[in-house]
């Protein structure tokens, strides 16, 4: 008898112990799940994906640095000063975000061409020699902070243009790295299927590459190298990239919601008409201070209140998609993130910069915190958002494409850092408005552009106030972005339900 259950206790260990191994190879398959679900593009897009989160990081620090000092004028002076920490929050900016844009672009780019990469090694060479670079430059900012401006140190420190910041030879390396970038999409839709999709990106990627260049040559005339300038800021950051974003919302809209593709790529093409139809006259609004010829000034006002236009398109875009589908979609964080970057990039970028924009308005707001508050709105409205957007998309299939929509656990993560870093962004956005104002009226109506002026706006309270609150709304929008990269790296991890497919037109 006792044989008899010595026997029946060992095959019951035997059974649980099976169970366990069963379980423990479940457990190893879940964990190489970038391994078996990731292709060899995906792979190199979450290298992307996840410098662009530490750029993002450094990016919000050192915004809160600069915003404290704005407060507190010697916290750190001497040690790190305002000009750097602004230098290194602007072009951390730049940087993050076409590192993601990079990366979603490699992330799509086998599922749309429909076969591997090509120049896989190429492309992952040119990401280390470019996350090389970037550190190098950011470590040349922090620490040679102040010397003689002469040719060796345009081609080795700093280049002293605002935005544009970098060396000559980084400024050779984001191109070479662009062409690289070009030369792997160009050949992977050649190898495997073109689309509309793929026509647009191709020729986006031609100009992301080509308009950089106009920067990288410096003029000893003031009005010359300022027109270049332009070109780089407006063109390069704004037009390209609004394409780019275009590119990656119509395929996210096809993936997230089955949307047909011929809506997508219509409302692309329009986008593509009117951003480079209207925006390279646009230009001219710019062109105010630097000494151009007066009749820039109607040109640049008038074609510049086009440019909202494509922006109006993708809103309308965006929430037909989804009401029409209920918004049915197997990714809630994703889709919050299109929709919040559809709004943000009309107010953001279309009516914030339309607002004083006008050569009649931009007068008195030109150079105030009225700039500011129109630059935080529009590239976190009409880039930062689509990033993330795509950051959740990722994740999803990263993790098996597991259920993230209705439900899905810790799901008040997401929700609150979509939350603080809008409402974070938009407080900003209004603190700075109001600074702006209180500058146009007292610096230049009131006391007509004087240096008096200008101190005596920057002492007033309602100045100061608002610089305070800003600094506010900056410390709840370094809390989402917290939030935001605790709910990456742990959204999905336990959840076992898997997301219904959604099949695209």
């Amino acid at each position: 008898m006792e044989t008899t259950d010595t026997t029946g206790i060992m095959q019951k260990a035997s059974a649980l112990l099976g169970k366990a191994q069963g379980c423990a190879n479940d457990f190893k398959t879940w964990v190489a799940l970038d391994s078996t679900h990731l292709s060899d593009g995906q792979r190199l897009a979450v290298k992307y994906f996840t410098v662009a989160v530490i750029l993002f990081f450094a990016q919000i620090l050192f915004g809160m640095l600069a915003a404290t000092q704005f407060i507190f004028p010697n916290f750190l002076y001497g040690f790190l000063d305002f000009s750097v920490n602004r230098m290194v929050h602007i072009n951390a900016m730049v940087v993050w975000m076409l590192y993601g844009f990079i990366g979603c672009v490699y992330w799509l780019l086998e599922d749309e061409s429909g076969t591997e990469i090509v120049g896989l090694k190429l492309g992952t060479l040119a990401f280390w020699v470019l996350t090389g670079a970037v550190t190098l430059v950011v470590l040349v900012y922090l620490l040679v902070q102040i010397g003689p401006g002469k040719d060796s140190s345009l081609w080795f420190i700093n280049e002293g243009r605002e935005y544009i910041e970098a060396p000559r030879w980084a400024d050779i390396g984001i191109v070479a790295v662009m062409l690289v970038f070009f030369y792997n999409v160009v050949a992977t839709f050649s190898k495997g299927q073109w689309s509309g999709i793929a026509g647009v990106l191709t020729l986006d990627l031609v100009a992301l590459a080509g308009l950089y260049t106009a920067g990288m040559f410096y003029m000893t005339n003031i009005t010359h190298d300022q027109y270049w300038w332009w070109w780089v800021i407006h063109l390069w950051v704004e037009a390209t990239w609004e394409v780019l974003v275009g590119v990656i919302m119509a395929w996210s809209l096809m993936k997230l919601l089955g949307v047909k593709r011929k809506i997508v790529q219509t409302w692309l093409y329009i986008e593509v008409a009117l951003m480079f139809g209207s925006g390279i006259l646009g230009l001219g609004h710019h062109y105010f201070w630097i000494g151009t010829p007066e009749y820039w000034l109607t040109i640049g006002g008038f074609f510049s209140a086009l440019e909202p236009i494509p922006l109006v398109a993708m809103v309308v875009h965006a929430v037909y998609d989804a009401g029409t589908h209920a918004f049915k979609s197997g990714n809630h964080p994703a889709l919050a993130w299109i929709i919040a970057q559809a709004f943000g990039n009309f107010f953001g970028a279309g009516v914030w910069g339309f607002m004083h924009t006008l050569p009649q308005i931009n007068l008195y707001t030109h150079g105030t915190q009225w700039s500011a508050s129109h630059g935080h709105l529009a590239f976190f409205g009409a880039y930062a958002t689509i990033n993330i957007a795509f950051f959740y998309l990722a994740i999803q299939h990263w993790r098996g494409n597991v259920w993230m929509s209705e439900g899905i656990k810790n799901g008040w993560r997401w929700k609150w850092a979509l939350g603080l870093l809008n409402g974070g962004v938009l407080g900003m956005t209004i603190a700075l408005l109001i600074a702006g104002y209180e500058q146009s009226f007292i610096e230049r109506a009131v006391e007509g552009s004087t240096w008096s002026g200008y101190f005596t706006a920057q002492n007033h309270p309602s100045f100061q106030a608002a610089m305070v609150w800003r600094w506010f709304f900056g410390a709840i929008t370094f809390a989402g972005l917290v939030l935001l990269i605790w709910d990456l790296l742990t959204i999905g991890k336990t959840e076992e339900r898997k997301a219904a497919h959604v099949s695209e037109s």
